[in-house]
């Protein structure tokens, strides 16, 4: 992977449709990244529940059709985001619901030709056995990876930061569970942002960890800005993870500083269609 001229690595970047241009309506997104150069988006689960309206979905994919982009990552449903959910994996009464969710997520890839999928974790609950939540994780996760490779497609885990109840804060705590769970097609999600705020050691992800990694996400720390407006070395990280080997994409998930059009300009205009 030959190096491009202005930039220390050559990964493709994808556009992370569920923060950045959030000013416009949902189905006008796709085609705005369109414009702005991006051939590939990917999305957190774009409704507001874990099965959908076929209208709602049918919409949906003829938004992206219009765009003519390539969705390459949607988050399974996780519960209701704005009051602090951050997934179903290991949430106790709550199986038959991931369990929808994961159909739903799974067909929706299948049309769109979407092979990754975000499940998270999830919270701590209150009154719940944190070892007895783990042992559901490991089964939710187990349905959940034989239900993705019936298509093909890989489930990626993801450390948090900024939600205290979320057990997983380190690419440690994820790779745990990996290996407890023993899926192949069950790997890391290593989001430099979310790492960086939580202390753990970005040298040791992007140089040691990398066979790990399915997907890596950006912001900029402090802030999860857009880079440049914070004090990690993005392109730094992402220069040691193509020399590790990381040959993935890279999401560009940060809450834009100033308008979403705006705050892209840190990216060449050529460096945005090549995933």
């Amino acid at each position: 992977m030959a190096d491009l001229a202005g930039s220390r690595h050559a990964l493709p970047y994808v556009l992370n449709l569920s923060l950045v241009f959030t000013e416009l309506p949902l189905l006008d997104r796709a085609e705005a990244a369109r414009a702005a150069g991006f051939t590939a988006v990917e999305y957190w689960w774009p409704f507001e529940t874990p099965v959908p309206d076929a209208a709602e979905v049918d919409a949906f994919v003829a938004s992206v059709g219009r765009a003519g982009v390539a969705v390459t990552g949607l988050n399974f449903f996780p519960g209701d985001m704005a009051g602090g959910d951050r997934g179903l994996v290991t949430w106790p009464g709550r199986e038959d619901e991931f369990a929808r969710g994961i159909a739903s997520a799974i067909d929706l890839g299948e049309r769109l030709g979407c092979r990754r999928f975000n499940a998270l974790y999830g919270n701590r609950i209150d009154g719940a056995d944190p070892a007895g939540q783990d042992k559901l994780g490991l089964s939710n996760l187990a349905h959940a990876s034989d239900a993705a490779a019936r298509i093909g497609a890989e489930i990626v885990l993801e450390p948090l930061s900024g939600a205290e109840k979320y057990p997983l804060k380190t690419a440690d705590d994820v790779l745990k569970v990996l290996d407890e769970l023993g899926r192949d097609n069950v790997k890391l999600l290593a989001d430099l942002y979310h790492l960086a705020v939580n202390g753990d050691d970005l040298d040791t992800v992007t140089t040691v960890h990398t066979g790990r990694i399915g997907h890596v996400q950006i912001a900029d720390s402090p802030g999860r800005h857009q880079p440049g407006t914070g004090t990690l070395d993005i392109e730094g990280y992402l220069e040691k993870l193509q020399t590790a080997g990381y040959r993935g994409q890279v999401g560009v998930e940060y809450k834009p500083d100033g308008p979403s059009a705006d705050s892209l300009s840190w990216l060449p205009f050529e460096r945005r269609g090549l995933a």
